[in-house]
């Protein structure tokens, strides 16, 4: 059974890396058709707003669970008004209500939603891929699975990597488990978002356009605060980049930085088309009051640091899936992939008829190339001329949880981050602890456990982690000295202790910044850092146990965000034990 299974393993990559051969072809003839983004104007379509499908029946004013049907679908989609339809894949209850981004999914807390996703792709896939990686390799189809980030739910609904399927789930990865996954929506209030998990080809499915924003919404708790509300001041805005090329196709390297390792593989994908729910630069009219927008970076590599051109601040009132103790006032938002900002903009503040959403973060970040004019537009205000009476708010509070309590810590870890360069000084791969995600699981918590994780980047990116089924603080982040010393005993033994980490965290220590301070899900591992953070894997705002056995396979992962690290291979098995 072994011997047959490694045959069948060989003939699947033999095949691949044949078809990935005439792929590249075909993908390399239109190289040189890249659309040069000076060629569409800015800010001529309006901000679309998702469509929304409710997580749940009100049946005599009494809100129920909801079981929903969601597929994925290959279609055409409009990104500007002036590009050619691109083929795309896209989330949808149908194929022709399917959109980029998918609709956005509206729960309530303590209401139950099931969602059967649905894979309707074709046989082939739109962009190339690379097999020399770790990818799921089934004998036909394109394999998907839907994670929900952010989800404290049980595993068998995570969107495992190797719980993959095909269209009709015709071929399945070896830890798939159903095909109704269930969200319980048993956590505190705020922004979600569900995107494609699929091993290896996370960063290609996303591209793709299989992504989606999901809110849970607690309105006895949310309400008092009077944040804006209702669909007109209430929006998602998920941000992505893309490059395109002339007949309007989605543009991503056919060829490695390390062709003869990887022949597709690139460490980073950066497009120069900034897209604002599913439109290139878009424009947006608002009225001179306060708005509340759930900004969520949806891009593959690419750090925002998004600021307003005519100086209007942003009021921070959440960060990623949790909202903040109280509210934060900033000029600048700095975002991590897979991050959420959810602000407050007070229009009545402006000067100006029309102000720009901007970003000047390099890419890479922190140490690539500076913004050009394209990629450092995002989206476009105009703001009506007459003042009116607001009736929304920002409270001075906001929601109190638990503060890190060191006491309750029942185990130290120490998390590595490396990244190892072939002959020619480029990256071939990124590993956490020095292992690839097929070693055995080595983070093994209690269900229930507050940890510390002392994540050390010894790589020259800046890595934002993210811990699926936890919640965390940082506590702080500190520069390392003698970090060739450090880096080469960890190289050598990888062990933190045994290296002395305790003698080379002792650098500068970088502030975290006041809107970061909340309960994450994700943080930005500065490189050449040691960044201490604090680990729930229990419900911040009550002490209630899951409603699941979070022990059960195939458990959880945790994983580098920037998608074409985490396929290659910066992602590691958690495991949890009673």
């Amino acid at each position: 059974m072994r011997n047959r299974e490694m045959v069948t393993k060989e003939k699947i990559l033999l095949f691949s890396l044949a078809v990935l051969g005439q792929l590249t072809v075909s993908f390399a003839v239109k190289e040189d058709r890249l659309l040069n983004p000076a060629k569409l104007k800015m800010f001529v379509d309006e901000l679309p707003d998702m469509p929304k499908i409710h997580g749940f029946d009100m049946v005599s004013g009494v809100p129920k669970s909801k079981s929903l049907k969601i597929g994925m679908f290959k279609k055409k989609w409009k990104f500007h008004k002036d590009l050619p339809p691109t083929p795309v894949f896209a989330y949808g209850t149908s194929k022709h209500t399917a959109t980029v981004p998918g609709p956005t999914i509206e729960a309530l807390h303590g209401v139950d939603t099931y969602v059967t996703w649905r894979n309707h792709l074709p046989k082939k896939h739109i962009l190339p891929w690379d097999p020399t990686i770790p990818t799921a390799m089934p004998e036909k189809g394109i394999p998907t699975v839907v994670h929900l980030h952010g989800g404290i739910d049980e595993p068998e609904s995570d969107g495992n990597s190797n719980a993959w399927f095909t269209a009709k789930f015709k071929s399945r990865g070896p830890m798939w488990t159903k095909k109704k996954y269930h969200y319980h929506n048993n956590q505190h209030p705020g922004n979600l978002w569900y995107h494609d998990h699929a091993m290896g080809l996370t960063r290609v499915n996303l591209l793709a356009g299989l992504i989606g924003a999901y809110i849970i919404r607690q309105p006895n708790v949310e309400a008092p605060l009077g944040l804006p509300y209702g669909s007109e001041f209430d929006r998602p805005l998920l941000v992505f980049d893309r490059g395109f090329h002339t007949d309007g196709s989605i543009y991503m390297n056919s060829t490695g930085n390390n062709p003869s390792i990887h022949p597709q593989w690139q460490p980073e994908y950066f497009g120069d088309a900034i897209i604002v729910n599913g439109k290139a630069w878009p424009r947006m009219t608002v009225r001179r009051r306060k708005y509340r927008f759930r900004i969520i970076n949806a891009s593959n590599a690419r750090f925002f640091r998004f600021f307003f051109t005519n100086g209007l601040r942003f009021i921070l009132v959440g960060s990623d899936s949790a909202y903040l103790n109280k509210p934060v006032v900033t000029n600048d938002i700095l975002l991590a992939p897979s991050e959420i900002a959810d602000v407050v903009v007070d229009f009545s503040k402006s000067k100006n008829e029309t102000v720009i959403l901007a970003n000047d973060a390099p890419y890479p970040y922190p140490s690539g190339d500076p913004v050009n004019e394209a990629n450092s537009k995002v989206l476009k205000f105009i703001i009506n001329g007459h003042h009116e009476l607001d009736t929304w708010r920002v409270p001075k509070k906001l929601m109190k949880y638990p503060s890190p309590d060191l006491s309750s810590v029942s185990h130290t870890r120490y998390i590595a981050m490396y990244e190892y360069t072939s002959d020619i000084d480029e990256p071939t791969h990124l590993y956490l602890n020095g292992k690839p995600y097929e070693a055995p699981v080595s983070e093994t918590p209690k269900v229930g456990a507050t940890e510390i994780w002392n994540i050390i980047n010894l790589t020259e990116d800046n890595h934002p982690l993210h811990i699926h089924l936890g919640l965390f603080k940082t506590l702080d982040q500190t520069a390392l000295v003698k970090e060739e010393e450090f880096k080469n005993c960890m190289t050598k033994i990888n062990d933190a202790i045994k290296c002395q980490i305790s003698k080379h965290a002792r650098g500068k220590k970088i502030e975290v910044p006041a809107y970061e301070k909340g309960w994450k899900n994700v943080y930005k591992m500065k490189n050449g850092t040691v960044t201490k953070i604090l680990v729930r894997f229990s419900y911040i705002h009550s002490n209630e146990s899951y409603a699941f056995d979070a022990t059960s396979e195939p458990g959880y992962v945790y994983h580098c965000h920037i998608l074409d690290h985490e396929d290659n291979a910066m992602m590691r098995p958690l495991k949890f034990f009673k």
